[in-house]
């Protein structure tokens, strides 16, 4: 049996720099992680039969990505194992955190493992990239930037700073804002001194600001203390402070009508910390 955690992640900036034949967006993103996470128990069976024993009953089990991700690398490997998965959800669903696909990279790394699969990170990324954009750098589990649609993945190393994410309890969709003719696709390729020099946006920021009042709203009341930022498409928002106890201080005022947490950015996933004791 393995207990595992799958982290959310945060978009530091996001621009879409153009649009592929087959209508995928080509993208610029720097992914970094939190130590705030869902957690995943996985318990082997061997009778070949794949489980959910816990996780979101709004979701059915086989509409679920981590129900899909165990039998994706079940058909692929071909074994003859089973699994029963039971999911502890922390992140919230539509968040622009990631939970999902973190979820599903999580299954994919322990099982991989669970199993005696062998896989290299690669051939699992591949596996995950079809179930989602964001699923290859989870299995990676290095900060990177990241272009193509997300895929193309090279680790970086940025300063593991605290940070605010507040929630404004509403779920955003992703494809609504795809098709929102007001969405910036053509953004100039930048480099990494843009980057650092603090030059970047989220280009669905001012999408989502002119949709959801709440998240504009959060947006306001955030920036009053430092300047905050969409991750994702939304709807949670975040913003950097100094050190975990002005973080804490700065979400003591949270409004009661959001939610939020305190959390601090990881250059390594803590999906791989807890994987190592089990190697």
């Amino acid at each position: 049996m393995m207990n595992l955690l799958a982290p959310a992640k945060l978009n530091l900036f996001l621009h879409i720099t153009g649009q592929r034949e087959d209508g995928y967006h080509l993208l610029q993103t720097v992914f970094q992680f939190l130590d705030y996470c869902d957690e995943i128990e996985l318990k082997r069976r061997a009778d070949g039969k794949i489980k959910r024993l816990a996780g979101l009953k709004s979701i059915k089990a086989e509409d679920d990505l981590v129900i899909q991700a165990a039998n994706l690398l079940k058909a692929h490997t071909r074994t003859s194992q089973g699994v029963e998965i039971s999911v502890s959800k922390k992140l919230p669903v539509g968040g622009g955190l990631g939970g999902g696909s973190s979820d599903a990279a999580t299954v994919l790394v322990g099982l991989n493992a669970l199993w005696n699969c062998n896989l290299s990170t690669k051939e699992l990324a591949n596996l995950g990239l079809t179930l989602g954009a964001d699923v290859p750098v989870f299995v990676h589990g290095v900060a990177a930037w990241a272009e193509g649609i997300g895929e193309e993945l090279k680790p970086i190393t940025l300063a593991e700073e605290w940070f605010v994410v507040v929630h404004p309890n509403i779920f955003v969709s992703t494809v609504e804002l795809f098709s929102d003719k007001a969405l910036t696709r053509d953004c100039e390729p930048c480099k990494m001194t843009r980057f650092l020099e603090g030059q970047v946006s989220n280009v669905f920021e001012p999408v989502v600001r002119n949709k959801h009042v709440e998240v504009a709203q959060a947006l306001d009341w955030l920036s009053a203390y430092s300047k905050a930022r969409l991750t994702g498409s939304g709807s949670c928002i975040f913003a950097k402070f100094p050190n975990k106890t002005v973080a804490k201080q700065v979400l003591n005022e949270l409004p009661s009508r959001w939610n939020g947490f305190v959390a601090k950015g990881l250059n390594k996933s803590p999906l791989q910390t807890s994987l190592e004791k089990y190697l």
